[in-house]
This record gives structure tokens, C-alpha cells and sequence, in this order.
């Protein structure tokens, strides 16, 4: 029996390196997807025939390698849209049935699903999550670049600060996610500035910085921490150590108020 058309859309998407799995025509999942999905494009047509599905489901986080922003049209997104679309520009973007929009990003870690965190009618869908791929449905592709990194100041927005730490040590366990939580926050951070482009090398070693020296007045990074990998990082990406030391310095006066 050949396979259908949604099967071999899906395909291409596998082998693309995306995992997916059939979805019904209310976006719900057909199948158990945290144990069906899959990226093997060989095994799409037997999946779909054993549990048919109109729309494809791909999951998002570190697996298939990208994060979505969600925007829902009617309940607040496309506010958000309004007051931000022109930082958000340069990344793929699907239309969505609603109306709204995916917006596709570099998955980057600790990137986790929230719904409204960041505003209403915004979510995000990160690690253990999925998006249903509208293009295969024939809602248009808004932009056709590739997924770029997440912007410094969504991140912020997504992943908010943590509490004090007062208020955490009589929780041990609830302290050890805490530091794993800052520890993810600077491994993203320097792998986003290792990998940032020529061009907006230095932006990003701004935003980056900017951004984790929000860990600083609780106690959870000192000044001279997040300067050091972030100069490493700096380094890697090729900027000279004057430009590194002036644009690190700039970064944690701004975040302090200087």
C-alpha cells in the first residue's frame, strides 16, 4: 500500500532530522508520541497506517533540535506580536490555522514548554513538547530562514530569574535544580556566543551578558564568573580581547545601573 501524502511529507521531515508523529484534525496526538515519535523516515509509512493521522506532529527541545514561540491570535499573541514584531524578524515563521504564528528557534537549553509565562496568548514549546507542522497542512511559510538563536531578551522574558536564595536552602533538592538550572543558563549563554555569526558577534556577547548578570544580585553568579565565560566564549568566536573586556564591562554596568 503506498504511503500517504501526510506520511511522505513527514518523511521529508525526518529526514530532515526531525522527529514526528500523526496528529488528528483537533491537534491532538493519534498515537502515544513520547514513545512513537520518530525520525526514522523508513518507519513513517507503517506509523501512519497504523494510526492515521490528517495533521503531523514534530517534536520540539533538543531531540529534533529547535524550540517554538507560539502565538495565538484573538488571545494576546498577536499584541505581543504587535509591540515586538520588529525583534522578531530573521528566524523561520509558519502561519498557524488560528491564524497566529510559529516562530522557530536554535533549541537551546533549559528551554522548557510554558503556556502565558511570558505574555498571554504566548507560549513556548521546548523540550518535551511538539508544534503541529502547519506548512504540511498548506498554511504559509511567513519567512523561510533558518531557525536562528533565541534572542537574549526572550530568553529572559521565557526563563525569568530565580527566587533568592534564602528562600531556597531549606529545600535541598529544590537547591540542587537551582544550580543546575544557573549551570544550563551559562552553557547556553557561551555556546550562544561562541557560535554567533560575524556581524553580531559582539551584540550577542552584549545580550548574553546582560542577560545572565540577572543571577547576580541574588547570589547565584559573581561579576567575575560570568566575565570569564563569557570572554572564553568571546574568544572562541574569534572578537579580540579589548573589544571582549569593553563589551562584557558595558553589559554588567547596564544590568547593575551604572
Amino acid at each position: 500500500m503506498p504511503a500517504s501524502p501526510v506520511a511522505l511529507y513527514a518523511q521529508r521531515l525526518a529526514r530532515h532530522g526531525l522527529k514526528v508523529f500523526p496528529c488528528n484534525e483537533d491537534k491532538t496526538p493519534a498515537c502515544k508520541w513520547s514513545e512513537l515519535a520518530t525520525g526514522r523516515p523508513e518507519g513513517i509509512p507503517m506509523l501512519w497506517r497504523t494510526y492515521p493521522g490528517a495533521l503531523i506532529g514534530v517534536v520540539t527541545g533538543a531531540v529534533s533540535g529547535f524550540d517554538a514561540l507560539d502565538l495565538d491570535w484573538g488571545k494576546g499573541g498577536d499584541d505581543f506580536y504587535q509591540e515586538h514584531c520588529t525583534r522578531l524578524t530573521g528566524t523561520r515563521t509558519h502561519r498557524t490555522r488560528s491564524g497566529g504564528l510559529h516562530l522557530l528557534f536554535r533549541h537551546r537549553e533549559n528551554m522548557r514548554n510554558s503556556a502565558g509565562k511570558i505574555a498571554l496568548g504566548v507560549d513556548v514549546r521546548g523540550d518535551g513538547g511538539y508544534i503541529i507542522w502547519w506548512p504540511a497542512a498548506g498554511y504559509e511559510v511567513v519567512d523561510k530562514s533558518a531557525a536562528t538563536q533565541w534572542p537574549a531578551w526572550l530568553v529572559e522574558m521565557a526563563q525569568p530569574p530565580l527566587p533568592p536564595k534564602a528562600n531556597l536552602q531549606h529545600i535541598e533538592d529544590g537547591m540542587r535544580n537551582a544550580d543546575r538550572y544557573v549551570q544550563g543558563a551559562v552553557r547556553a549563554a557561551v555556546q550562544a556566543v561562541a557560535s554567533a555569526p560575524a556581524g553580531g558577534r559582539n551584540d550577542r556577547l552584549n545580550a548574553e551578558t546582560f542577560s545572565l548578570a540577572r543571577f547576580i544580585p541574588e547570589g547565584y553568579l559573581t561579576a567575575t564568573e560570568i566575565a570569564y565565560a563569557m570572554s572564553a566564549a568571546a574568544l572562541q568566536a574569534g572578537l579580540s580581547e579589548p573589544e571582549i573586556q569593553k563589551t562584557v564591562a558595558s553589559a554588567l554596568r547596564a544590568r547593575a545601573g551604572v
